[in-house]
């Protein structure tokens, strides 16, 4: 896994190259799976690395769509069963289609962090009210990444599971 460059010195370059490298990383670690495997469990928690892949797509849209831009979102939380926080994965969900999903999202939040800056606050609506205690995109972005970096985390022990891969 390479980092971004050392010599980035702009905060808002560093954590977008940061986010960047994440979500190559967790790309990566999912390359070269079976579809079995992708949809495997191997954890007492019941995820799947195919369901991880989803629910990193709707941290994205939850944090960056419905949180910080306020869009109107008909099911934020689609990639849970319910309060328990267990990720959904539906029978006829590809991976194609997740991975689809995935690059959209990234691409959405690109734009919308493109548009704004670090200090700007989170809009009213979507996951926000008025009377919430909104949080900066700088906030934002940094709950994004340490989200990526948790799971990537995840991921290397289900791929090293799956097939004794290991490393970036």
């Amino acid at each position: 896994m390479t980092e971004p460059a050392r010599s980035i010195s702009n905060p808002a370059e560093l954590l977008n190259a940061y986010l960047d490298q994440y979500r190559d990383t967790v790309l990566r670690k999912l390359d070269g799976l079976s579809d079995e495997e992708l949809r495997r469990s191997r954890l007492p928690s019941g995820w799947s690395p195919l369901s991880m892949l989803k629910h990193l797509a709707y941290v994205e849209l939850r944090w960056l769509r419905w949180g910080f831009a306020a869009e109107t979102i008909a099911e934020p939380r689609a990639d849970r069963v319910d309060e328990t926080g267990d990720f959904l994965l539906g029978p006829d969900e590809t991976f194609e289609e997740i991975r689809t999903f995935f690059f959209e999202q990234c691409a959405r939040s690109r734009a919308i962090v493109a548009l704004a800056n670090l200090e700007d606050v989170a809009a009213v609506g979507g996951q926000f009210g008025p009377s919430d205690d909104r949080p900066t995109l700088a906030w934002i972005l940094f709950h994004v990444l340490q989200e990526y970096a948790r799971h990537a985390g995840h991921l290397d022990i289900a791929r090293e599971l799956a097939d004794n891969t290991t490393g970036e």
